[in-house]
């Protein structure tokens, strides 16, 4: 065991993930709150110009009020190191939100009580399922009307296909909601709306008890029996391990943006969430536990701060201890680096720190020497795997509105094409720019940000095409005859490599019969 164990064993490195309007920015405040990074909560949906959430701080998240981009925050809370991955729950940047999974070790899924499990929350499970990593689901909203909590259970296990086991239970909801009884610790916690303060609870260990209908009515205490008898009686004992195997997800219910719920939630999960978990690498496994660093970056963010036009590479460390001004390798570059001013977030809040261990996330300045994906050492030649791009399903030209800012132009799109927000592909026909996204808000934001983040205008030129694919052959001949025939459809991506724009299903499979030597690819990672 390395020097280095006690600290890594208090690390809890996670990500928040939901549909939209779930309420997970405002969980993720909540949880800050706990911690005592903020002392108020912005409360988030009540005027989305002048006071927002802290972890959306975009100038375009702001107007929207949507969380576009993944913030990275930490905070202590009783003895351990809380690092939170506030995702993007809108399905345009779900490619963001599948690359920040790679770089947590566990999952809070939020479910609105209403509208149970939707459609992208899906998407999201499968990425945790195909990973293996662990999840807590948190059901929100509980003051307002919603489904009934047992009939939300069979949906969250038919929908994601994962076992659940309740670790509190709400007692009623909507107006009449009074608290949830806190399974985990049994204990009877008592709901008084209020967005700043924090509820109190009482320890209630036998449910039998008359004394419960002191603090509920009658016919509220009687349901909170039968119900807590229905659960032992059908969900199996709640078991650590199974629930660190990503079988079983333990299940809370409450209000977070009342704040409620929200602590039972926090101490109940730095008991069981895991501590910092090994990482397989292409050439081994690494484990956090070992004394040389390692590390790799899962997200690039251009203009933290608008007065310094600068990128921060944000960087999960795998092993070891990261320390300030000490050389690492650059795997891809093949050179050695020294950073001088690596930082930890609170949201926009940064600060300079000196060291960091396995499980944390730092964030270094960097001036084009990083993309997605990139591993850094103290020396040994190692690349991290499972950082997907996925094949982009929408397509425009771009266009220089501005011949004044041709610079200011390509500056911008390089710079957040290295965020991986949208691929770019240069049409080696005609010489010309696509962008290729999974969502048309992409579009939006990246001309936004463009305008405002870099003073240059482009406009977007349409483009009829069906689907990139990378493509690769062991055959040269066969490959360059393909690129012969399909000239006019035949781009390169930013790393250089030979992608092929169909502009049909039809075509595509076509393709694909005709050439049987080529292999086609639809994420980047082959």
């Amino acid at each position: 065991m390395s020097q280095y164990s006690d600290e890594i064993k208090l690390r809890r490195t996670f990500a928040i993930i939901s549909h939209p309007d779930a309420g997970k920015t405002t969980l993720t405040e909540k949880l800050l709150l706990f911690g005592g990074a903020i002392h108020v909560a912005g409360a988030v949906k009540s005027n989305k110009i002048k006071k927002t959430a802290t972890s959306d701080w975009m100038e375009i998240e702001k107007q929207r009020g949507i969380s576009v981009a993944t913030s990275v925050m930490g905070f202590n809370y009783n003895g351990h190191k809380i690092n939170i991955l506030d995702t993007p729950g809108h399905q345009d940047f779900a490619e963001d939100t599948f690359r920040t999974l790679t770089a947590v070790d566990s999952v809070i899924i939020v479910i609105d009580g209403a509208k149970g499990v939707e459609a992208q929350t899906r998407k999201l499970m499968e990425v945790c399922r195909m990973r293996k990593t662990p999840v807590i689901v948190f059901i929100n909203k509980m003051d307002r009307e919603g489904q009934d909590p047992f009939d939300l259970l069979d949906e969250i296990e038919e929908e994601l296909q994962i076992s659940v086991r309740p670790l509190s239970w709400p007692i009623d909801m909507g107006q009449r909601f009074k608290g949830v009884y806190n399974i985990y610790e049994q204990g009877l916690n008592l709901f008084t709306p209020d967005k700043q303060r924090i509820t109190e609870s009482v320890a209630f260990k036998d449910l039998s008890s008359p004394e419960l209908e002191n603090y509920i009515r009658h016919s509220q205490a009687q349901k909170l029996r039968s119900d807590i008898e229905l659960i032992d009686g059908v969900y199996p004992e709640f078991d650590r391990e199974t629930y660190l195997k990503g079988e079983v997800a333990p299940v809370f219910f409450g209000s977070a943006l009342n704040n409620f719920g929200v602590q039972e939630l926090l101490n109940c999960f730095i008991e069981i969430a895991p501590e910092p978990q090994p990482i397989q690498a292409i050439e081994r496994k690494v484990d956090p536990h070992e004394e040389a660093f390692t590390g790799f970056v899962f997200k690039i963010h251009a203009n933290m701060d608008p007065n310094h036009r600068s990128c921060i590479a944000f960087v999960k460390i795998c092993s070891g201890k990261f320390e300030r001004n000490v050389n690492y390798k650059h795997i891809r570059l093949g050179k050695m680096m020294r950073f001088s001013s690596p930082t930890a977030f609170m949201a926009q809040k940064k600060e300079t720190v000196d060291e960091a261990y396995a499980g944390d996330i730092i964030g270094l300045p960097d001036t084009g020497n990083f993309q997605i994906g990139d591993t850094l050492t103290s020396g040994e030649e190692l690349h991290f795997k499972g950082l997907p791009s996925f094949s982009p399903e929408l397509f425009k030209y771009i266009e220089n509105d501005d011949p004044m800012k041709a610079k200011q132009l390509s500056k911008g799109i390089d710079q957040l094409m290295g965020e991986g927000v949208a691929q770019l592909f240069t049409n080696q026909f005609n010489g010309r720019k696509i962008i290729g996204t999974v969502g048309q808000l992409q579009f939006e934001v990246i001309q936004y940000r463009l305008l405002h983040e870099y003073g240059a205008q482009c406009r977007w030129d349409p483009i009829h095409l069906y689907k990139a694919c990378w493509i690769e052959s062991d055959n040269k001949e066969s490959l360059d005859n393909f690129k012969r025939r399909k000239s006019q459809y035949m781009a390169k991506d930013i790393a250089g490599r030979d992608v092929y724009l169909a502009d049909s299903g039809y075509v595509l499979t076509m393709a694909q019969q005709d050439f049987p030597d080529i292999k086609f690819h639809f994420t980047s990672e082959f």
